[in-house]
């Protein structure tokens, strides 16, 4: 819609990872580093920490662009499964194939994967996405994947990626031994006011933009207020901002636009932020309340989609209640239908055989 008006080759703001949109803030290449250096050193647990939309998946992708020949890779992103469940999909990724369905089979089945990749040379790394929503029962099968050694070697290295609620639950007392054993851990924090501005503009040149003060200062420095410095929301802003000003036909981005943004962007709901005014009286609740924005829109998405997912089943279950009642009606039908036929016949069998008893009776007289 706005490429052409702005000279852009693609949208600069895509809310999807992709790392060749990566901005390398000295956050990102820290955690990336932090990743390089625990695979590289065969670390059996890699933990990286982030909020929603701080470029987690976005790393990941990059790393796998620079991962070796010789390392084998599976990515796993739903984790909302049981620890069965999670065992298959890790043989599913690493395209393994159990004799039998059952857990005893998935897990000979990766032992032997195990031993053969490493009796070759090759390492295997399994990389877990979105891992705060693991049960307990998950975390602790991964935990008993990482017992897997040959000598001094780990068969497989786990990197587990997700919110900060994840390190919160590994310190548990419950998931003790398995905490003690990540070796390498990196928290993402947001990025600050001049990382924002450098962030837009190198999102904007990759994207083949040759105006690079698209956005005014002061346009950048609310966005930054409003998204606490979470990539994502930054990106959520800004593609509605170039929206916004393509339709006005505007050539920069200034703070009124932002606003309006944030105006319409309240009123359905899609972000909950902070006032100018709330923001100059408590300026260090900024990056609280854009982490807070980006959690009350993931929890209002959920919602929405179960209401719906729900909405969808009772209406399920009242066409299949309604199929089911028309065909219990129906069969009462035809069987009271065959019952008067069947009446009919027997009736007519009578009347049949007191007319032949009568005629029999007429001839004997």
């Amino acid at each position: 819609m706005y490429k052409e008006f702005y000279g852009l080759r693609e949208k600069p703001f895509s809310i999807v990872p992709d790392p060749s949109f990566l901005y390398p803030s000295s956050k990102h290449r820290a955690a990336l580093t932090y990743l390089e250096y625990g695979l590289m050193d065969r670390m059996a647990f890699i933990l990286l920490t982030g909020e929603i939309g701080a470029g987690k998946t976005t790393l990941i992708k990059q790393l796998l662009t620079k991962i070796e020949s010789d390392i084998e890779v599976a990515v796993i992103f739903n984790t909302n499964v049981s620890s069965e469940d999670l065992l298959e999909l890790i043989l599913c990724e690493f395209e393994l194939e159990p004799s039998i369905r059952s857990k005893a089979s998935y897990l000979d089945t990766l032992n032997q994967f195990l031993i053969k990749e490493y009796g070759e040379g090759k390492r295997v790394v399994l990389i877990v996405d979105e891992a705060q929503n693991l049960s307990q029962e998950a975390l602790e099968e991964i935990r008993m994947l990482s017992n897997l050694y040959s000598g001094k070697d780990s068969l497989i290295q786990i990197v587990l990626a997700g919110q900060p609620s994840l390190g919160a639950r590994l310190r548990q007392p419950s998931l003790a031994q398995l905490y003690q054993r990540i070796a390498v851990s990196y928290h993402i924090a947001s990025l600050g006011l001049d990382e924002t501005r450098e962030y837009i503009v190198h999102r904007l040149k990759k994207a083949g933009a040759e105006q690079e003060d698209l956005f005014t200062d002061e346009a950048v420095e609310r966005i930054f207020q409003i998204s606490g410095g979470i990539p994502r929301t930054i990106n959520i802003l800004c593609d509605a901002a170039l929206v916004y000003g393509y339709a006005d036909e505007l050539r920069t981005i200034d703070a009124d636009v932002i606003e309006h943004v944030l105006t319409d962007k309240k009123e359905t709901e899609i972000l909950s932020v902070p006032s100018i005014e709330e923001i100059q009286s408590n300026p260090s609740a900024s990056l609280d309340n854009g982490s807070m924005a980006i959690r009350l829109q993931s929890i209002e998405e959920r919602l929405n989609k179960l209401s719906s997912q729900v909405d969808w089943q009772i209406e399920n279950y009242e066409k299949r209640i309604d199929k089911y009642k028309d065909a219990l009606i129906h069969k009462l039908e035809h069987m009271l239908d065959e019952e008067r036929k069947q009446n009919k016949g027997l009736l007519l069998k009578y009347n049949l055989l007191l007319y032949s008893m009568n005629k029999a009776k007429g001839k004997n007289l």
